[in-house]
């Protein structure tokens, strides 16, 4: 197992981020931001079920597939639903990513028992 490094794992988020935003303004029709822009809640709903279902069902986001990356669970496979919905909802609160052991995981992956390996 490769570890990856925080500032790959932050660009990808940045790249889901950035996916994320281009839905809301796509299915709403709202500018990205400025006057007329959605609420920033619609941005973090989009955020929470894009990488909720990519992540559980195919281990891995936009972000992370770009970036040659993949979450997995111990035996090697996506993690599921319910563990993603954890995973991706600690991370919507950013500290838990930020918090990170000596192996690099940060507690979101702890806590759904996930790591994010290079593929």
């Amino acid at each position: 197992m490769s570890t990856v490094s925080l500032g790959r794992r932050l660009l990808a988020l940045i790249i889901d981020w950035f996916v994320a935003l281009l839905s809301v303004a796509l299915l709403t029709g709202s500018p990205l931001s400025g006057e007329g822009s959605v609420n920033p809640l619609w941005n973090l709903g989009m955020f929470f079920v894009q990488v909720w279902v990519l992540t559980g069902l195919l281990g891995y986001t936009i972000g992370k597939r770009l970036l040659g990356m993949r979450v997995e669970g111990p035996d090697g496979r996506p993690i599921g639903l319910v563990r993603a919905a954890v995973r991706t909802a600690l991370l919507c609160l950013a500290v838990p990513a930020l918090l990170q052991n000596d192996e690099g995981r940060g507690f979101h992956d702890i806590a759904s028992t996930s790591r994010v390996v290079r593929v």
